[in-house]
């Protein structure tokens, strides 16, 4: 028997193992939240595919997304990363990244962990649209308005409300499988 998936996702089997296997489980885990981050912020005005298609060659580029070394990167790391046909060679997202690492740690410190500041936004708990369509599924929400304002007071870049509901999507902070998924909780 075939599974039933959302439709955005059957492009083919990169999408799909993303699908079945991450998108929309929650993540509580720092590493992982800021390696989200990153990815999304790259993607604004890009597809997800291209992005999903060179997560790799962005994991190996920034230091398997630890934000501990990227906070920290040089003007000729900078460079580096430019040349490297293997990303998405924009100096303002690069450098947003680094910016974006040094206030993801800031927030660590007044929160005890990212996480914990992040998921406030939803309760410490998943939302659920429960779409029954693609068109049902949102762009943005009040939520996400609100998160991205504060990200952006905070100084962190790239990460408008459309962007950062993409990210909720991802991270699990809500839960737009359609009812028919077959991964559906």
């Amino acid at each position: 028997m075939e599974k039933i998936r959302c439709g955005w996702c059957e492009k083919d089997d990169l999408y799909r193992k993303y699908h079945d296997e991450e998108w929309g489980k929650p993540v509580f885990d720092d590493k992982t939240i800021f390696e989200f981050l990153v990815l999304e912020s790259f993607q604004a005005g890009l597809s997800w595919y291209t992005i999903l298609s060179k997560r790799e060659n962005f994991r190996k580029a920034f230091d398997d997304f630890d934000y501990r070394r990227i906070a920290f990167y040089s003007d000729e790391k900078t460079e580096e990363l430019m040349q490297n046909s293997g990303i998405i060679r924009n100096r303002f997202k690069i450098k947003a990244t680094v910016s974006n690492a040094q206030r993801f740690m800031e927030v660590q410190e007044e929160y005890g962990s990212f996480s914990e500041y992040i998921w406030g936004f939803v309760g410490g708990r998943p939302l659920d649209n429960m779409p029954e369509t693609l068109s049902d599924i949102p762009a943005v929400t009040k939520v996400s308005d609100a998160l991205a304002k504060d990200l952006k007071k905070r100084g962190f870049k790239f990460l408008g409300s459309t962007v950062v509901y993409a990210h909720m999507q991802a991270t699990g902070m809500v839960n737009d499988h359609l009812k028919s998924c077959f991964i559906r909780w």
